[in-house]
């Protein structure tokens, strides 16, 4: 019984230390070939859209309304997947432990 209160431990410290190295992360995607950039931290919170003047076309909103989203979802697609690798092997691949999104 100690063997496992110890085994849990170390398990919640373990996930810990992932969840705070998430936290700390920063991801970027692009769209249109980098006129686009989205950058999430490893949580998956928005943290800044940049959009080169380039994209900016006065006659086609539409087009820079898709490439932000297209961004968005690419950050937030290379934050899950940081997510799984540092969370993966503390888990044992139980989920995503209650993170939003993931």
């Amino acid at each position: 019984m100690q063997q496992m209160l110890k085994q849990a431990q170390k398990m919640q410290q373990q996930i810990a230390a992932a969840q705070a190295e998430l936290a700390e992360a920063e991801l970027t995607g692009t769209a249109g070939g980098g006129l686009v950039t989205a950058t999430v931290s490893g949580s998956g919170e928005l943290k800044a859209i940049k959009i080169d003047p380039k994209a900016v076309d006065p006659d086609d909103v539409e087009t820079l309304e898709d490439l932000v989203v297209a961004a968005v979802h690419n950050a937030a697609e290379a934050a899950r997947e940081l997510t799984e690798r540092k969370m993966g092997p503390v888990t044992g691949g139980m989920g995503g432990l209650g993170l939003p999104g993931f």
